[in-house]
């Protein structure tokens, strides 16, 4: 018998050290960059309170994992918004996501 686990915990990846800044970059060159900009600065500053806090990157690395999730789900919920069909029944992205950080 071994006093180690049976199994390895997932740890998330943590994002390339100039994620942040090309993330930011790619959101003010997006057409939605006037409200995503500020959102993502707003997360950016707590995350960043919360680290100071916690001593731990893990808020910053929520951060920009959340928004790069959004990102690449951008043209898909353009295509269905596009697509004229009913959205009535929407399910929250922060639900999806798991809300932000």
């Amino acid at each position: 018998m071994s006093a180690q686990p049976d199994h390895t915990p997932v740890t998330p990846y943590a994002p390339a050290p100039g994620a942040a800044a090309e993330l930011r970059a790619q959101l003010r060159a997006d057409r939605r960059a006037e409200t995503w900009v500020p959102a993502f600065e707003r997360d950016w500053t707590k995350a960043l309170d919360d680290a100071r806090h916690t001593f731990s990157l893990t808020p910053l690395h929520d951060v920009v994992r959340t928004w790069q999730l959004r990102v690449a789900a951008a043209p898909a919920v353009d295509a269905f918004m596009d697509s004229g069909q009913d959205d009535s029944d929407f399910i929250d992205l922060d639900e999806v996501l798991g809300g932000r950080p």
